[in-house]
């Protein structure tokens, strides 16, 4: 077959956005298949993020492929002098079926790199399915990212038909985006990968709020009806919500047979048993959005059973929210020191899964501390920023 060349160029709203989408529709990811509908917004992924790019490659006047970046300053501990830099995100690489194999995907992360490099950024790191062979090939063996962290991603079907009960020994108060910004900052500043622009990110419209429960006993010492957050609670625990659906939905071309099975039977129960109250198991073959707990952090004794009070008080407020779209999940994604939320956040194992981070040093003055960066077998806390889900 004769070779024909092709180009990288910047992505054109209004010249491309339709054969962006006709691609992405025709590219289905890793071994579920996955498809996003970006719902006539292709950048809407990165559109939030402090610096975005978005590029395409171009053959006979036809997009045969697309990636996306970003770019924000976060903490990264090893990292000198203060403990902060400047990192790079890769999401959202496409090649069309017909031409994969000729270089086209490594040209568009080649070009990506570039214009990290050209912004200063010290580190690029993807985020992928653990079990995305191709990817994780291609990105490890060719580019030389490398393995980092792998954080689990929580999910949970919502019962549009049923609310949880929360214990009326625990409190569950909203608190405004400045006390949130001042938590975050002072209790999670240093968890690996908080953005220093936590502020952008609380106050984006797409973030529904932050919610912190307590003890009865304890609530007094919170300090929340006050103008600044003093003192806290021995016990106590925190989490905000981002609203996903609003921007992208999802959807699976292929699940386990397993996981097929039972999704039929529980439908089937609930069918012939509704006083069981079963949850509602979303239609995953069909576009669905979801809405996704971020910032969760907990201290004290007892303080998992407020974490998992709060997200009973995220599934109800999600169940009675007036979304289009029947089908609704919460997501959450937790990962090193912050392992053993997995027992305290509801999901289904079923169709929760692994997370794989890999990252690589672009400058060579950093090589250092790359090294300590990915053998470090110390876990540490991970925040999950809700602007790269």
């Amino acid at each position: 077959m004769e070779f024909k060349e092709f180009i990288i160029r910047s992505y054109e709203g209004q010249s491309d956005r339709a054969q962006v989408e006709d691609l992405e529709r025709r590219c289905k990811v890793g071994p579920s298949e996955t498809m996003l509908d970006s719902m006539g917004d292709p950048i809407s992924r990165i559109r939030n993020s402090p610096m975005y790019i978005m590029l395409v490659a171009e053959m006979d006047n036809e997009l045969v492929g697309f990636i996306q970046g970003s770019i924000k300053v976060v903490t990264l501990k090893c990292h000198p002098p203060k403990g902060i830099a400047k990192v790079g995100y890769v999401l959202g690489l496409r090649v069309a079926p017909q031409t994969r194999r000729k270089g086209i995907g490594s040209s568009l992360i080649q070009r990506l790199e570039e214009w990290f490099n050209s912004n200063d950024v010290d580190y690029a790191y993807v985020a992928t399915e653990k079990e995305n062979h191709a990817s994780i090939s291609l990105f490890m063996n060719k580019f030389g990212y490398t393995k980092f962290r792998t954080p689990a991603i929580l999910v949970n079907p919502v019962n549009n038909h049923h609310s949880f009960r929360i214990s009326s020994n625990i409190d569950i108060a909203k608190v405004n985006i400045d006390k949130a910004e001042s938590l975050y900052r002072r209790f999670m500043g240093t968890t690996e990968f908080f953005p220093s622009d936590i502020e952008n990110v609380l106050r984006n419209k797409l973030s529904l709020g932050t919610w912190v429960a307590t003890f009865k006993w304890e609530n007094a010492s919170f300090g929340l009806n006050g103008p600044n957050i003093g003192q806290v609670p021995k016990t106590w625990a925190m989490l905000s919500v981002w609203k996903s659906g609003d921007i992208f939905k999802l959807s699976i071309g292929r699940a386990p047979n397993s996981c097929l099975f039972f999704t039929k039977s529980w439908s089937l129960v609930d069918k012939i048993f509704p006083c069981f109250g079963l949850s509602t198991i979303p239609d995953f073959f069909s576009p669905f959005g979801f809405y996704f707990m971020y910032g969760v952090y907990h201290e004290g004794p007892c303080s998992g059973k407020l974490v998992r009070a709060l997200c009973k008080f995220v599934h109800n407020m999600v169940s009675k929210s007036k979304d289009e779209n029947c089908n609704k999940i919460i997501v959450a994604e937790v990962g090193g020191r912050d392992e053993e939320l997995n027992n305290h956040i509801p999901h289904w194992k079923l169709f929760s899964c692994p997370d794989l981070w890999c990252i690589k040093a672009l400058k060579s003055d950093g090589k250092n501390t790359f090294h300590e960066l990915v053998t470090d077998t110390q876990p540490r806390s991970l925040f999950v920023d809700p602007r790269e889900v």
